[in-house]
């Protein structure tokens, strides 16, 4: 069959099935099960209303049980069993969990996964506030937001190769088209190479644990007093961003150390994805390019909804563009900074195309998902496999609550 045709087909059953399920329900709830006639026709009417709303309900809930719940308890027992030589499954208990905490592939992951969940959400809500900020001050910033929000429509996968070809190496002898490679060429060692290959770096590193420390204090302040009651629930996110914060500062300032007395190897291309941890910077770095773009878009509509008249009154007090930004735009956006913030963590903690369509975690890049791929696809081990993708689940599912605890909280 045309998969055109196919396609109709499909629209047609599925619109025309949804349609028919709502008109029939409906008429079989109102005219068979609870009629609205006779002497009980005011209780009836009472309780095809209370079921009414569950008729519509019912298709998604059917649908979140079969792709959502049901997964969820066959992978959890699947991490609960192991598969025997007759192609049948025995009850281990908690052996794959055991198995899966020895090996060293998986702290790999789990170290790796937590260097993204630090990087990549604060980089990308940080360019995206940047670029909403800025973008709204000038002339074409709606073209200059339409080039940032670009890599939203490019899959994973599409980016993963576009910046494949940026970190390309090929031999010395050759010409090379990876466009790091052809930059990093044109340094010698002289004093531009000292001025943008440590000194510039070193400046940045710096900044950013000033900009880290900074962030850190917003968080930890209000527990040390002074600025109100805290909220209970509130207390573990703060305390791990400030410990995320003080491991981050202190890796910074180890990487400026070591970049001062590094050797670097000028006039040789560098296989860029083989250098043990910075190569995940690199691979960050694709994922940041990605998200940055809806972090734009939706800070960009949270500025927008920041009162002009409060604005105005820190302008006649004689606030400059930082005070009126850091201490008036901020803090009145900083549910819609959290959110974007939390929801680029859940994908950061699922992240598996970049890695596996780069570097297959290889040269110390594994991150969970891979892992978890590896286990189940390649080792064939559902047992360690499935129990990978639980502890996934768990890493995601506090960020979740908390969404929805901020949601509510704000509908109230």
């Amino acid at each position: 069959m045309n998969p055109a045709l196919q396609g109709l087909i499909t629209i047609i059953i599925g619109v025309g099935g949804c349609i028919g399920y709502f008109y029939f329900s409906n008429l079989f709830l109102d005219k068979v099960l609870f009629p609205a006639r006779g002497p009980h026709a005011g209780r009836n009417i009472t309780r095809a209303n209370m079921i009414r709303p569950w008729l519509f309900l019912a298709p998604a809930l059917l649908a979140l049980s079969i792709y959502l719940a049901y997964p969820v308890v066959e992978t959890l027992r699947l991490s609960l069993t192991q598969r025997v030589a007759g192609g049948g499954y025995v009850f281990v208990g908690a052996d794959n969990y055991r198995a899966m905490f020895k090996e060293p592939k998986f702290w790999e992951a789990l170290n790796n996964n937590l260097l993204w969940l630090i990087v990549v959400p604060a980089a990308s809500t940080a360019f995206g506030l940047l670029a909403a900020q800025l973008s709204d001050r000038i002339r074409w910033g709606n073209l200059a937001k339409s080039l940032i929000f670009m890599p939203m429509a490019i899959s994973f996968v599409g980016a993963a190769v576009i910046w494949k070809l940026v970190y390309d190496t090929r031999p010395v002898d050759q010409e090379q088209i990876g466009i790091l490679n052809a930059v990093w060429l044109a340094f010698q060692g002289g004093p531009l190479s000292f001025v943008f290959l440590k000194l510039l770096p070193i400046a940045m590193m710096l900044a950013f644990s000033a900009l880290v420390a900074w962030v850190g204090w917003l968080f930890v302040r209000p527990m040390l007093g002074g600025e109100g009651k805290v909220a209970a629930a509130t207390i573990p996110l703060r305390v791990l961003v400030g410990v995320a914060g003080l491991w981050l500062i202190w890796l910074s300032l180890r990487s400026s150390v070591t970049l001062i007395g590094a050797d670097l190897p000028y006039g040789v291309p560098q296989t860029w994805l083989t250098i043990p941890f910075w190569n995940s910077f690199f691979l960050m770095i694709v994922l940041v390019w990605i998200q940055t773009g809806f972090a734009m878009v939706i800070l960009s509509a949270a500025l927008r909804g920041v009162p002009e008249d409060t604005i105005e009154a820190a302008i006649i007090d004689g606030a400059n563009p930082f005070q009126i930004f850091f201490k008036i735009k901020i803090p009145q956006i900083m549910g819609t900074i959290v959110v974007v913030w939390t929801t680029i963590t859940i994908v950061v903690l699922k992240v598996f195309d970049i890695v596996f369509a780069m570097s297959n975690g290889q040269w110390e890049t594994q991150v969970l998902a891979n892992y978890m791929y590896d286990k189940l696809f390649r080792a064939n081990d559902w047992g360690i496999g499935s129990a990978s993708a639980m502890i996934i689940m768990l890493l995601v599912t506090p960020i979740l609550i908390w969404n929805v605890y901020n949601a509510r909280k704000e509908m109230r």
